[in-house]
Parts: structure tokens; sequence; C-alpha cells
């Protein structure tokens, strides 16, 4: 006979289902440490199981302790459970325990440790299992500065960004980390943005201005001013400040005798293809029996 008491211990222990746990616990005759390593096996499987499905929401986090920065996005696939305490928490510890890892180096994201023995991959199969949604930590960022300044922002949980500079001050470092999550610009500057963006993008233009029907030489001096505008909205360094869109960053930094060396901006979800739900569809198929 499986007591209550036991039942409810097991239930603290793991934040199982009652049914669940006590029939883990008539299975091991009642032998607590064997139910738990039951249902962590048994946990384990339906994670994997569940890998597949599309996660695209989410929680960012960051954290910034003296010249180190680590931010991470966690991904799972309902805002009730990103919302929730225990996938909170999770979070939390990732993103602690990338900024103790720093530089992570060749070590993956999955294998660093978390409480005891166990790694945030173990942990992230675990959750999986309790909460019943795939969950994915996606990606992470981690900036170590030697005699720079650190800059951050958080917009609720959704968009995180980091910004290492050299000069300026903290206050400037911030307005910065504002003004990539606000205008989400591509890189620092024009030579940094990927030769294979700016030769699709002098396509276009160039195949835009040949419909004017005005000649090469002219074309020429369109497509140069086209690309022009195009960095100006593309990197951070061509964007008006927007605190003050008569300056651009590039001249904010200039009188504040700063750089700006990197930035990285996380948004929950982006990039990732989410499943169009057809609702009509689907009920009606309900409704004929399909």
């Amino acid at each position: 006979m499986i007591s209550a008491a036991l039942v409810k211990e097991l239930r603290e222990r793991t934040g199982a289902g009652m049914m669940e746990c006590k029939k883990a616990l008539t299975e091991s005759l009642g032998d607590l440490d064997l139910a738990i390593e039951s249902m962590r096996k048994a946990g384990l499987a339906k994670a994997d199981k569940k890998a597949g499905r599309i996660a695209a929401e989410g929680r960012i986090a960051l954290q910034v302790t003296g010249n180190t920065a680590a931010m991470v996005e966690v991904n799972c696939e309902t805002d009730f459970v990103a919302n929730g305490e225990d996938f909170a928490d999770f979070v939390a510890s990732v993103v602690r325990a990338v900024l103790e890892n720093a530089p992570l180096g060749t070590r993956e994201l999955g294998e660093l440790p978390l409480a005891g023995e166990k790694t945030v991959d173990t942990v992230r199969r675990e959750l999986v299992a309790k909460l019943g949604e795939n969950i994915n930590v996606r990606r992470c960022a981690c900036f170590k500065t030697s005699g720079g300044l650190l800059g951050s922002y958080l917009h609720g949980t959704r968009i995180g960004v980091l910004v290492e500079m050299h000069g300026g001050t903290p206050a400037l470092a911030k307005d910065i980390a504002m003004q990539v999550a606000a205008s989400c610009p591509l890189c620092v500057k024009a030579e940094q943005v990927p030769a294979e963006i700016l030769e699709k993008e002098r396509e276009v233009i160039r195949a835009q201005s040949a419909e004017s029907g005005k000649p090469d030489t002219v074309i020429g001096k369109m497509v140069e001013g086209r690309l022009k505008k195009f960095f100006a909205e593309v990197t951070l360094l061509g964007q008006p400040f927007v605190k003050d869109a008569d300056v651009t960053v590039e001249q904010l930094l200039t009188r504040n005798a700063a750089r700006v060396l990197r930035f990285a901006r996380f948004e929950v979800g982006e990039g990732i293809e989410r499943k169009q739900e057809d609702f009509a569809t689907e009920v009606m198929a309900q409704a004929r029996g399909t």
C-alpha cells in the first residue's frame, strides 16, 4: 500500500502529477529513489519525442558582472510556458552558467554544468518532460572586455542587446544598446555588411534604376546614391540616433570620443518558421469527421 505521504513527497521532489507519482511508486514497490530514477528516465524519453516540435516562443535573459556579459535565448512552444516560473528559473540558470564559463571556447552550451552534476541539456530535457513542451537553448552571446565598457538593454523578455565600447560612459553604452534594440542594425559599419547581402542589394537597386531609361552613367550614380541610403539603414553608425534624429550614431560617438567594437541582438523566435494555424479549416474537418 502506497501512502499519501509518500506520494506527496515524490510530487514535491519531482513536480509531477499525483497519478504519475503513485504509478511510479507502485512499480518501484515504494522505493522513493527508484521511483525518481524511473520517472527521470521516462521523462528524458518523452523529451526526445518532442524535439521536432516548433518552439518559437520563449525568453531572452542577460547578465553583466564586472567586465563580462552574457545573454541567452531559450525557446518553448507557448507564451503560457514562457511566462511560467519553472521556465524563467531555467533561463536564468542558463545565463548564469554562460557567464561563469566565459569564454565558452569549444565547450557546447548544452554541456555547461548547472545544479549538482547535471548539465544544461539534462535539466532542459527534464523540464520538457515536466512542462510538456519542446524547449531549446537556442543561442548565447558572451562579451569579455579589457578596459572597455559593456552596455546592455533588455526589452521585457523578448529583445536583448549587448554592446562593447571603447570610451564614452555607461549611460552612453546603454543608449547604444537601446538603439540596437529599437533599430535592429545589421552590423556596426558599412565595411562589415556581408558581401552576399551587399551584392544582392546592388542588383535589386540596379534593376529598379534601369527602369528609368536613363544612361548607364546616370544609373551608376543612382545605384551608389541608393546604396548610401541602404548603409544608413542597416549599419549602426549610419542610423539616426533614436533620442535625437538630427544626429547619427556615428556623430554621437565622435562627440563622446567613443567607439563601438561589437554588439549582439537577440529577439525571441526571429528566423524560426512558425506553424500557420488555420482554425477554420481544422473546425470544418472535425465537423465533417475527417
